[in-house]
Formats: C-alpha cells, sequence, structure tokens
C-alpha cells in the first residue's frame, strides 16, 4: 500500500489540470471527471495515462472525492483541486508532518495565488456572528481582530503550525483511519461547507486538523466551478447550521443572511450583482427548513 493516493475532481478544467497532475506524479492518482465537455479528458489520458479515470455524474465535490477515495490505496488521501498544484515537496512534506502527528485526521499547506501572495485557508467554524461579520462587512473594520475576524483567523499570519477548526479545502491530506472513523462527505453538501462537515465531525470523534505552512501549494481560486455558485456557498452555511446547530439557528440565519445579500445588491453591479440576486431570491423563498429539502 503507497502512503498518499491523491484524489481530483475535475469539470471543464483543461486550462489547469496538466499542472496539477504534473505535480503529484509518481503517486497513485484517480481522477474523478464530473461531464467535462473541454480537452480535460484528453489531456489526462494523453499526458497522465497512469491516473486512474473515472467518470461519473456531477455529484457535488465531496460525492467526487468520496469516489475517489473510494478507490485509493493509500494511508492518507491528498484531496487536491483541478485548479491547484503542490510546490516543490509539499506533498513529502505534508505526509512526514501527519506521520509525526498520528492525532491529525487533516493536515493544510499554505496555499498562495497564483502571484505568490497569501491565500488564506484557515477557518472557524460558522455561528451567526461570525458569518455577521462576514456578509454585513464588519471585518473590514478590523480584518486583523480576532472579534471581528475569527471567521477568517484574523490576526493569524499563517506563519506557524496551528490547530485549527477547518481548512479550506483546496488541498487537504487526510488520514484514512479518521475518515474510516468518522466516514466520508456528507453528500448532501453539493458543493462549499462540505469540509467544514467533515472537519467538525473530526473534532467531534477527537481527532485534529492541522495548519502546516511547510509545505505550499498554489490555488487559482474559483476556476473550479467559475465563481458563479454565490448561492451554492450560502445554502452550504444553512445546511452546516441545521446539522449541527439545529433548524431554528439555521432559520436565524437564514434571515441574516439574506440581509447581508439585499446589502451587497446596493452596493455591487454586474455579474458579482447578477450571483447577489439570484442569492437573494433563493433565500426569500422559503424558511431554512424548506429550502433545504429542495435542491
Amino acid at each position: 500500500m503507497s502512503s498518499v493516493s491523491v484524489v481530483v475532481v475535475t469539470f471543464n478544467s483543461e486550462q489547469w489540470i496538466e499542472r496539477c497532475l504534473e505535480s503529484v506524479r509518481g503517486y497513485e492518482t484517480i481522477v474523478v471527471d464530473h461531464g467535462s465537455t473541454d480537452g480535460t479528458l484528453e489531456i489526462v489520458r494523453r499526458r497522465f495515462p497512469e491516473a486512474r479515470l473515472l467518470e461519473q455524474d456531477n455529484v457535488g465535490m465531496g460525492g467526487g472525492n468520496n469516489a475517489g477515495m473510494r478507490l485509493a490505496s493509500g494511508r492518507y488521501f491528498l484531496l487536491l483541486n483541478s485548479d491547484a498544484w503542490m510546490v516543490g515537496d509539499g506533498l513529502e512534506q505534508l505526509a512526514r508532518f501527519a506521520d509525526q502527528h498520528p492525532d491529525a485526521a487533516v493536515v493544510g499547506p499554505r496555499l498562495l495565488n497564483p502571484d505568490g501572495s497569501l491565500q488564506r485557508s484557515a477557518r472557524a467554524f460558522p455561528t451567526l456572528w461570525r458569518l455577521s461579520t462576514e456578509y454585513l462587512f464588519l471585518r473590514k473594520l478590523a480584518p486583523r481582530s480576532r472579534m471581528l475576524n475569527t471567521f477568517y483567523a484574523g490576526g493569524f499570519d499563517h506563519d506557524e503550525v496551528r490547530e485549527v477548526d477547518w481548512l479550506f479545502g483546496a488541498c487537504l491530506l487526510v488520514r484514512r483511519d479518521a475518515a474510516d472513523e468518522v466516514g466520508h462527505f456528507d453528500e448532501d453538501f453539493f458543493m462549499f461547507s462540505e469540509e467544514t462537515d467533515w472537519c467538525y465531525r473530526f473534532h467531534q470523534a477527537g481527532w485534529n486538523v492541522f495548519f502546516f505552512p511547510g509545505a505550499e501549494a498554489v490555488h487559482v481560486g474559483g476556476a473550479s466551478h467559475g465563481g458563479t455558485l454565490f448561492a451554492e456557498n450560502v445554502r452550504g452555511h444553512l445546511r452546516f447550521l441545521a446539522k449541527h446547530r439545529g433548524t431554528r439557528e439555521a432559520e436565524r440565519a437564514r434571515r441574516l443572511l439574506l440581509a447581508g445579500v439585499r446589502l451587497r445588491l446596493l452596493l455591487f453591479r454586474g455579474e458579482r450583482r447578477r450571483s447577489y440576486r439570484e442569492a437573494a431570491r433563493w433565500l426569500s423563498s422559503g424558511n431554512a427548513g424548506s429550502l433545504l429539502r429542495s435542491r
């Protein structure tokens, strides 16, 4: 059994998939494609014939990763977005750190934007207050404040090892034994918040989630979904709160998020405004319970 198996979920990823897969070449790699119609499949077959390619209907990021993990043989899974790639020996460093920390269910590297700047990946579990600091722009008043920016780990420079609530899922090393204990991704989360829920379940079972800056990965950000799924992001918040805090808390969050989205409608134009309008229409079309029962 190899130490690390890599799982990459793709959907029209031809712009980045070659760089992504090249960065993990030499490891068992499973590519799960969700119906690409561009050149993604041709690139994988031609340039990476050693990768195992699974084509299936689009069941979301969690479902795609689950399918890949079921085929993997490694002691660790590296879940890598198709628009992300490891830097140098980052994968080896992640595995070495996990070997040294047997309590680690998840280890995430320092994420970088393509221009080399930091992409903040350490996060706190959502609460009504933390969502309000984001959706009502309160964190903009003091972005380094723990009070006003706990959601995005305000004040943490991502320059030291730290136990965190959860990590943004662009690149995560996951221990197989931990995943076997708590189960894989909850596929009710189609996209967004699936890693939040998973990390919460790891914590509940006594495992830890570590940010490890000794490894780095580049993440383009938004390329895998075009940046157009703001409503799905909002849905993820509601689903997480309903699952772990109850429907009443989710309903309070729905009202808060609707107010925040309507505020954004006043401030933005163009494509962003269209995304916010779609989210506002969905949030105002029912209570949290009814919204989450429908797709």
